[in-house]
């Protein structure tokens, strides 16, 4: 087995400014939808004739980028018009079990608690932007966060990181000053692409010893996850102007997106 690269990790463990943001993943971190995204998968399975995946299974084979992960799946290459069926057929199964979701167990807790210790925070999901939306406020979460962005776009293959930047620069943030916590490796490059810190949930898609190679920590739970982003209990709050300007960041995305 491969060891964890040490240059990557030293990098993490270097990182002295404190972190008063915190950038949440949505599926598999947040949200506990491991059987949903497996039943998803196992309906592209059945189109293209391939037998079915454990969660397990599953966890071993994801990576991004998604399109040569599904022609690894599926033993064949995928075309232009192969990957929007295969990614219409995905999303009609998981919309199907959305109602089954739920947060994970510690996710409520741990927002409130970050929200009064004067940290802030958002959401950054690679699923569909209206139907995250839509479903953060069916769960009551919206007031957490500052921002919260999903894909605006008809698919997504590629990495976050790209999305990670655009979605700070909207805050106005120094990535410096942020911790991505998140479920799959992806999570860990886009993090490192803007020099922001990560942590990486066991929870979700992706085998513990393949988010260890990632180079952050990895942690089985949100809880946890929230110690290492902030372990001092003692945390100096954000200043009135900064958490007001993010407040206004918000409000004015919000006005945007009516």
């Amino acid at each position: 087995m491969s060891q964890p690269n040490p240059a990557r990790r030293s990098r993490q463990s270097e990182r002295t400014t404190p972190t008063r943001h915190i950038v949440w993943d949505w599926n598999g971190t947040l949200l506990d939808d491991n059987h949903a995204v497996v039943a998803a998968v196992n309906a592209v399975c059945a189109a293209y004739g391939r037998a079915q995946v454990t969660l397990e299974e599953w966890r071993v084979i994801f990576f991004r980028p998604l399109d040569v992960c599904y022609e690894r799946l599926l033993g064949r290459r995928l075309s232009t018009t192969d990957w929007a069926r295969l990614d219409q057929i995905y999303h009609d199964a998981y919309a199907e079990l959305v109602p089954t979701v739920r947060l994970a167990a510690d996710a409520a807790a741990a927002l409130t608690g970050w929200r009064a210790g004067g940290g802030t925070q958002s959401l950054l999901s690679m699923w569909f932007h209206d139907d995250l939306v839509a479903l953060v406020s069916d769960l009551g979460l919206a007031g957490y966060f500052a921002r919260v962005d999903g894909l605006r776009q008809a698919t997504g293959v590629g990495s976050k990181a790209a999305h990670l930047g655009t979605h700070l620069d909207a805050l106005g943030l120094d990535p410096a000053e942020v911790t991505l916590i998140g479920d799959v490796v992806d999570d860990a490059t886009a993090a490192a692409s803007v020099g922001a810190g990560c942590v990486l949930l066991s929870t979700g898609i992706t085998t513990r010893a393949a988010l260890a190679e990632a180079g952050v920590p990895v942690v089985d739970s949100i809880t946890a996850a929230l110690a290492l982003a902030a372990p001092d209990p003692h945390l100096p709050r954000r200043s009135s102007e900064t958490r007001q300007r993010v407040g206004l960041d918000r409000r004015d995305h919000q006005q945007r997106q009516r």
